[in-house]
C-alpha cells in the first residue's frame, strides 16, 4: 500500500489532534511543496483519504477568553491546522473542562464535520470520548467534546517503553470491541493513532475523535473496516515492540529498518507474548504481512475482537513482594540525641550506662512499706476465706454434684471463612427476548477491573428509556454450574447510583429467565454505590443468581442514562 511522505510530529495534549508545531513542509511526488498534516503511516492515497490538494483555508482568528454560546470559554489553542483549530475550553455552566473544534461555516468540510459529530454523539458509547455539542452559529461551526484530565495518551505510555503482555492484551481487547460496536452502527474512525487512544486512571482505554477527526481532515476510505482493523494492529504492534510497523518514524516511535519489510513483533524484541505477536500480524495482513501461522487474517474489528476472545486469557502479573525495611533504632534511642554524629572511620564503641544510685531510705519510709505489706496480706487472706465459703455453700445446695461441662453439640460453632465460588457461565438478563450487549457479559466475570458489561445510553427516563421491551429492567444471570450454598456477594458496579437487587432461583430451577423465576431475595431493591456487598445470615442454596437492574444513573446530562456491571464475585 502506498504511503504518504510525512515528517515526525509532536504529541498533542488531550484534543485528539497534533499541536501547532505539527505542520511540516515536504516536497510531494511532483516536486511541489505543501503543508502536510500529521500522517497516518499505515494509510495511503490508494485508499482515497485525500480527494486532491486543497488551497490553504484561513483559520478563524479567535483568542483565549472568547466565549461560544455564552457558555464555552476558550482557554488554550492546541491545534491550528488546515483551516480549523482545536482548543481546551471551560464549560462555565457545568464548571468542567471540555475540548472544542472550530472551523468557519463556509469551510468545505464544515457540513461533513457537523454530520460526523452528530452521528458520533448518537452512539453514546462510554468507550469513546463523547461529543457533547455540535453547533453552527455566527459563521462558525464548533464541536464540543469531553476532556479527560486524568487520562494518559498511548503516545506517552509508549514513550516510557513497550507495554507488558497483560496491558497490551487489555489495549487490543478493549479497542477492538469498541470499534466493532461503532462499525455495527455504521461509524468508522479512520484515524486510530496512538494520540487517539487514552488510558484512564482506572485502566480503561477510551477512543477520541470517532468519525470527527477524519472529517476535519477530509479523510475517507473505501474499506473503513479494514482501515480501522489495520490501525488497531499497528497500535498493538507498537505496544509490544515500541516500534511503528512501517519504515517511517511516527508518533515518537522509530520505524522498522528499510528493506526488511514487516516482521513479527516477537522477531523484533525478545520475550514478547507469542499469541499477541501473531494477533498483530493477523490484523496487519491487510498491508501485505504474512501471519506467522496459518490463521486467517482479521479484516474487521469484529473478527479481531473474536480472535482476542478466543485467546487464552492473559492474567495480570503477580505483585512483586517487597521485604519490609530493616528496623533501625532512632538517634534518640541510640543515646546520641542532640549530639553530633560520628565521623566516617571512627570506631564504634558500646556505651554502658551506669546504674542509678539506690534511693535513700529513712525510718519513716521503712515503717510505711511494712504497713502496706501487712494490709495487702490481710486483704488476700480475707478474700480467700470468703471465696472458699461461697464455693462450699454452692456445693451443699446442689447436693454435691459436679458442674457438668457442655458437650460438643452445645459448644458454639466457629463459622468458617467464606470461599470464592467458581462462576460457570454468565448471560444477559433478557426477559422480553431482547438482551443488552450480550457479547460483553463475560467482561463482568473475567476478573479484570478495567472491563465491564455496559448498557447503551437511554434518553428521557432512568428506567431504560421507559421502553416496553425494558419494562422488567436488565442485568446479568450468573450460573454456578451446580447447586451450591451461597453466603456472600461482592459486585463492582460500572457506575454509582444504579437501582439494583440480587435474587436467587430455587434449588430445583432450570434455565430461569424471568424475574418470577428468582423468588429468593438476597439483597433489597435500592440504589447502590459503585460497590454492592452483602453477607447473608443464612446461606441460600441455588445455582442461578440474578443481578437485576431496574433504574440507571445519569450519563453526563440530566436526560441521558447509562449503567452496567464491572465485576461479579460470589462466595459460599
Amino acid at each position: 500500500m502506498a504511503e504518504r511522505s510525512t515528517a515526525a510530529v509532536d504529541v498533542a495534549d488531550n484534543s485528539g489532534d497534533e499541536p501547532l508545531a505539527a505542520k511540516a513542509d515536504e516536497a510531494t511526488a511532483d516536486g511541489v511543496a505543501k503543508a502536510q498534516e500529521p500522517a497516518d503511516e499505515n494509510k495511503g492515497d490508494a485508499d482515497g483519504e485525500r480527494q486532491g490538494a486543497e488551497p490553504p483555508i484561513a483559520t478563524p482568528e479567535l483568542h483565549s477568553g472568547h466565549k461560544l454560546a455564552r457558555r464555552y470559554r476558550l482557554e488554550e489553542c492546541v491545534t491550528r491546522l488546515d483551516g480549523f483549530s482545536s482548543w481546551r475550553a471551560v464549560d462555565e455552566k457545568l464548571r468542567r473542562a471540555v475540548g472544542v473544534h472550530l472551523l468557519p461555516a463556509d469551510h468545505p468540510r464544515a457540513r461533513s464535520v457537523l454530520a460526523a459529530a452528530r452521528s458520533s454523539a448518537l452512539l453514546g458509547d462510554p468507550r469513546f470520548v463523547q461529543v457533547l455539542d455540535a453547533v453552527e452559529e455566527n459563521d462558525l461551526v464548533y464541536v464540543v467534546h469531553e476532556w479527560l484530565p486524568d487520562a494518559t495518551e498511548l503516545t506517552a505510555l509508549l514513550a516510557a517503553g513497550p507495554l507488558e503482555a497483560h496491558e497490551a492484551y487489555q489495549l487490543v481487547s478493549q479497542i477492538s470491541q469498541a470499534m466493532a460496536a461503532a462499525h455495527r452502527e455504521g461509524l468508522a474512525h479512520l484515524r486510530l493513532t496512538p494520540s487517539a487512544i487514552l488510558r484512564t486512571s482506572s485502566g480503561q482505554y477510551r477512543i477520541r475523535g470517532l468519525a470527527v477527526n477524519a472529517a476535519l481532515r477530509g479523510i475517507t476510505s473505501d474499506r473503513p473496516q479494514r482501515t480501522d482493523t489495520e490501525a488497531i494492529g499497528a497500535l498493538l504492534y507498537a505496544a509490544l515492540t515500541q516500534r511503528w510497523p512501517y519504515e517511517r518514524d511516527a508518533y515518537g516511535l522509530s520505524g522498522l529498518p528499510k528493506g526488511v519489510g514487516l516482521i513479527a513483533p516477537d522477531q523484533v524484541r525478545a520475550g514478547i507474548h507469542r499469541g499477541l505477536s501473531e494477533l498483530a500480524m493477523r490484523a496487519l495482513v491487510n498491508d501485505g504481512a504474512t501471519a506467522s501461522r496459518q490463521e486467517p487474517p482479521c479484516t474487521t474489528p469484529d473478527e479481531l475482537a473474536k480472535a482476542v476472545a478466543a485467546m487464552p486469557r492473559i492474567r495480570p502479573p503477580e505483585p512483586a513482594f517487597t521485604a519490609p525495611p530493616e528496623y533501625q533504632r532512632t538517634t534518640y534511642q541510640q543515646g546520641t540525641y542532640g549530639r553530633p554524629g560520628l565521623h566516617p572511620g571512627t570506631p564504634v564503641t558500646q556505651n554502658i550506662a551506669a546504674a542509678p544510685p539506690r534511693p535513700l531510705q529513712s525510718r519513716t519510709g521503712k515503717a510505711l512499706k511494712w504497713g502496706v505489706a501487712a494490709l495487702l496480706i490481710t486483704a488476700l487472706g480475707l478474700g480467700s476465706w470468703q471465696l472458699a465459703d461461697t464455693l462450699l455453700e454452692r456445693n451443699k445446695d446442689s447436693g454435691g454434684t459436679k458442674t457438668s461441662q457442655p458437650n460438643d453439640d452445645e459448644a458454639p460453632q466457629k463459622k468458617s471463612d467464606p470461599k470464592p465460588l467458581q462462576i460457570s457461565d454468565a448471560t444477559v438478563f433478557a426477559p422480553n427476548g431482547s438482551g443488552i450487549e450480550p457479547e460483553d457479559v463475560p467482561n463482568a466475570t473475567d476478573g479484570e477491573p478495567g472491563t465491564a458489561w455496559i448498557t447503551g445510553q437511554y434518553r428521557g427516563f432512568a428506567n431504560f428509556g421507559n421502553l416496553p421491551q425494558r419494562k422488567d429492567g436488565s442485568g446479568i444471570i450468573v450460573d454456578l454450574g451446580s447447586v451450591k450454598d451461597v453466603s456472600g456477594i461482592d459486585i463492582d458496579m460500572y457506575r454509582s447510583g444504579q437501582t439494583v437487587e440480587v435474587l436467587a432461583a430455587d434449588e430445583d430451577a432450570s434455565a430461569p429467565s424471568a424475574v418470577s423465576d428468582f423468588p429468593q431475595e438476597m439483597t433489597k431493591l435500592e440504589p447502590v454505590t459503585d460497590k454492592l456487598e452483602a453477607t447473608l445470615d443464612k446461606p441460600v442454596r441455588t445455582r442461578y443468581i440474578l443481578i437485576h437492574i431496574t433504574e440507571l444513573p445519569t450519563d453526563g446530562s440530566p436526560s441521558a442514562f447509562r449503567g452496567g456491571i464491572s465485576e461479579i464475585r460470589i462466595s459460599g
